[in-house]
Parts: C-alpha cells; structure tokens; sequence
C-alpha cells in the first residue's frame, strides 16, 4: 500500500498530544491525565486499522510513506511495516494507554511533564519501528533516550539519577558505533548504487555483498548497539538499575517496548544486511544468549525484592528471544517474534501488579509479606496468572514462543548442536522455580506482618488495566495462528535474505 499516512498519523499522534499538554493549566491533573488517555487510545484505535488492513500474504513493506527529506543526500521521510514491525507497533500503542491508566494513582507530582514525555517516548517507539530509512531509524532511536532518561531520572527511586545516566550512556555509546557503520555502509553503497542512500531497501540489495571481512565488524557496530539494548549477557548490568529505579508505567515500557528494539534491530539490519557475518557470529551469539537464560534465572532466584527479580527474569526471557534469531530456522524465528509480543505482555503484567502492591505497602521486599491471598484475592489470582504466562504454562502466550524457539534452536542446522536446546530448556524449570518460590513466599501461609493487615484488593481500574492482558495471553496460548501468520512471511524472508543474498538482492534489483 503506498503513500499511506496511517503510519505517519501513528507518529504525530502522540506528539500532538504532548503539545497540546503545553496548554493545560498544570493544576488540572484529571484533564492532563485524560488528554494524555485520549491521545493515547486514538493512536491504538489507528494502529487497529493498520493491523486489520495489513496484507500477511505478503512479505513485502505495506502502507508505506515516502518523501525527500534531505535533498542531495537522498535522505527520505520513509516509513512502512512488514510482518515483524506491525506486531510491535500493536504492542506498543495497546500498552502506552494502559501504563497511563495505571499511573493516575502512583504519580502525584509532575503531573503534566510525566505524560508529556509518556507521549513523547511512543512517538519515538513508533518511530523506530516503522523507519525504513536507516537515517530517520537513528533519529527515532535516539530521541527515544530523552523521555526515557527523564521518566526514570524525575520519578524514579532514590538511586534514579544513577540509573538513568547509566542507561543513557550505556545506550548512547551503542548507538555512536552504530551511527559509524551507517556512515560507512551509505558511503560504500554509493560506489555500486550511484548515488549515497540511507534507504534500507537500496542496502539491501548491495550490503550482502561487501567482504566478509568488512562485515564482520559492520556486524559487531549494529550488533553491540541491539545487544546493549536487548539486553544480552555481559551487557546487561544497566537493566536492573533501570528497571528498579523506573517508576511502574517506565518498568512496563521499558521492558515492554524498548528491549524489544534490540531483538527489533537484529533481525531487521543484522540478519539481512551482514549475512555472512550473521551466519559466522551465529553460534558465539547463541552461547551469549543461553547464558543470559540461565544466569538471569539464577539471579532472578535469589533476589530479596520483587521488582529486580522480575527485571532478572527480563535478562533470561530475552535470552531466548537472540537464542531463536539466530537459530535462523523458520521456527525459531516466528517463536522469537511470538516471544517479544509475550515477554511484553506478561513482563508488563509483572511490574504492574509489583507496582500495584507497592503502592499500598511501600516495600518490595519479599521477606515483608505473606499470607496475603486472604486478604487481597483479585490480586493473587492476578500474580498468579502472570506468573504462569511469563514461565511458559501450556495454553498460555509464554509456552507458545519458548516451544517454537527450543524446537527451532534443536533442528538448527547453523548451530549444528542440540546441547543449545539443552541448556536453554533449563531456563524453563529455572523460571517455575524463582517465579512460584516468589509467589508462595508472598501469597500463602500466615499474615506475618501486621502492617498487612488493612491491605486493599485491587481496585476497579487496576482490574480494568490487567484484562485486556490477561485476555491476550490466553488468545496467543490457545490460538497463537492469529499472530503467527502475520509474521510467517516476513520471518521466512529474513531466512532466505541470510541464505540466499545473491537472490535476495538480485529479486530486488529488478523490481527496482
């Protein structure tokens, strides 16, 4: 579809919302809150569009827009999705209005400026998603930080400014080698192409056919930056910081969204544009990732506080995730794309719920409950169930992504070895057993703490917020095809763009 603005209005949408913020008497706190929702719910309302009008027999860019930006350069306003990046625009435009919802209670001060940067960080959400231009991705990438950066630093924790200048600059110095390589790949593709470009599909055709040698350090410039981001074991120590500081709308996003860039980035540029690199790094990647499984969960298990050890849990679940990449089997790759929408969802139903029991009690620490499935039931149930979805139980979301990526990973001809599968499974058990030995410290037995004894049950809108969740996670563990077939084409063509360059960019010549 071309010269489609839906995408664009996705973009402004939010950004408007900010502005038109600049205009409410920062006194008016429901008015603010109920801009932001607006805003917020027309954005998803207009991604359903998308969603429902996208073509998933193609595996080529749909509703697409495009137009000059910088003359002489050949530098476009060029946006579109596929097959991957409509599934995360979807996840991101469903959770921004709900990490709205949740916040009206947790955030009392700074009102205005909290939703304005809300707004602001999905704009650069679905920015990053939908650029097809590696100059406007990098803008979109970057810009990001900013609301990020103070959303943690202003209404975070007491370590906040901490973790928020190390998750900037861990980023950002991801993101300078990155800025480097594209410079690079522009300026050598206008050798073949005649002319310099930043525009994916035109380096597409001529980036698979750099030497091997030169791709390999183009590799490891885009990789360190998705690595950093995913985040992939040892680069991962700014996540718990982060996650721990964030106040619960910036958890959910954080690892609802923004992880999902680095695992976004991997399978968009890496895969397709380094190909022989990609096949060369493959293994070392995937022996990073199963140690991201298994040291998160062993982490995740001794943690004393609720919320780090469900950012630990993050470390694992992505492991799996740049484990499925690249296994580059056609498994692997659909159960990777399936697993980001889950860790999304049941990741976020997490710190939700963490958040939710730490406004009423201050304390996340595990040692200071139990016995509170009496006294709070609907939120038992609740951390119950995002429990199972987030170990992987059959018939929910979770089981669905885990299976195909350890059935992928096991019939890998790339990674030529089952012991993978093996050690990843493990990851599994690991899960049941940091996640159930939390919930029972924390639900069953007797009320110990008497400070407990006047806890509240969740409220309506804390209710409201956690079904559409729940009714996804049950959707995507019974009937994931829904999903599944949206992405099948696109992860069958980031296959065949790995294995197959020369036809890859020769097809792409000649519908040039």
């Amino acid at each position: 579809m071309e010269n489609s603005l839906l995408l664009t209005y996705l973009i402004l949408l939010p950004l408007i919302g900010a502005f038109a913020l600049l205009f409410i008497n920062k006194e008016k706190a429901s008015a603010i809150r109920y801009t932001g929702l607006f805003f917020s719910a027309i954005t998803f309302i207009i991604s359903l569009f998308v969603y429902f009008g996208f073509d998933h027999s193609s595996s080529d860019f749909q509703f697409i827009h495009k137009f000059e930006w910088i003359q002489g350069l050949n530098v476009y306003y060029f946006v579109g999705v596929d097959g991957l990046s409509i599934l995360l625009v979807l996840l991101t435009t469903f959770l921004t209005p709900l990490t709205l919802i949740s916040s009206w209670s947790s955030i009392e001060h700074k009102i205005k400026e909290f939703t304005f940067f809300m707004l602001l960080l999905e704009t650069g959400m679905i920015g990053v998603f939908v650029s097809l231009d590696l100059f406007l991705f990098y803008i979109f990438w970057e810009a990001m930080l900013i609301p990020m950066y103070f959303i943690i630093g202003i209404w975070g924790g007491k370590e906040r400014i901490y973790a928020a200048i190390k998750f900037f600059l861990y980023t950002m110095f991801g993101s300078l080698l990155m800025l480097v390589a594209i410079v690079w790949l522009a300026v050598y593709a206008s050798g073949s192409l005649g002319y310099f470009t930043t525009d994916i599909t035109q380096l597409y055709k001529v980036a698979p056919t750099i030497a091997r040698d030169i791709q390999l350090w183009m590799f490891l410039a885009f990789g360190l930056s998705f690595a950093i981001k995913v985040p992939l074991f040892p680069l991962h120590t700014w996540l718990p910081d982060a996650h721990v500081q964030a106040p619960t709308a910036g958890s959910v996003i954080l690892a609802g969204v923004l992880l999902k860039m680095g695992t976004y980035g991997l399978l968009r540029f890496n895969l397709p544009l380094f190909p022989d690199a990609s096949l060369y790094f493959a293994p070392y990647f995937s022996i990073l990732a199963v140690i991201g499984i298994i040291y998160g969960a062993l982490v995740a298990m001794v943690q004393t506080d609720m919320k780090k050890l469900v950012a630990y849990s993050s470390v694992s679940h992505l492991g799996f995730v740049v484990l499925g990449i690249f296994a580059m089997t056609q498994e692997s790759v659909q159960g990777a794309v399936i697993q980001m929408i889950n860790h999304g969802l049941s990741t976020g139903a997490l710190f939700l719920l963490v958040g939710v029991i730490y406004e009423r009690t201050h304390t996340r620490e595990i040692a200071d409950y139990g016995g509170i499935a009496k006294l709070v039931p609907f939120f038992a149930f609740s951390l119950m169930f995002a429990s199972l979805s987030s170990i992987g139980l059959p018939g929910l979301n979770g089981f669905v992504g885990e299976f195909l990526i350890l059935l992928g990973s096991f019939k890998s001809g790339v990674l030529n070895s089952w012991w993978f599968t093996v050690f990843a499974a493990s990851g599994v058990i690991f899960a049941a057993v940091y996640l159930l030995w939390m919930y029972q410290r924390v639900v069953f037995g007797e009320v110990k703490n008497p400070s407990l004894n006047g806890l509240k049950d969740m409220n309506a809108r804390e209710i409201f917020v956690m079904i559409p969740i729940f009714i996804f996670i049950v959707w995507i563990g019974i009937y994931p095809s829904t999903f599944l077939k949206v992405s099948e084409k696109t992860s069958a063509k980031i296959i065949h763009q790995v294995f197959n360059p020369e036809q890859t960019a020769e097809k792409l010549i000649n519908n040039r």
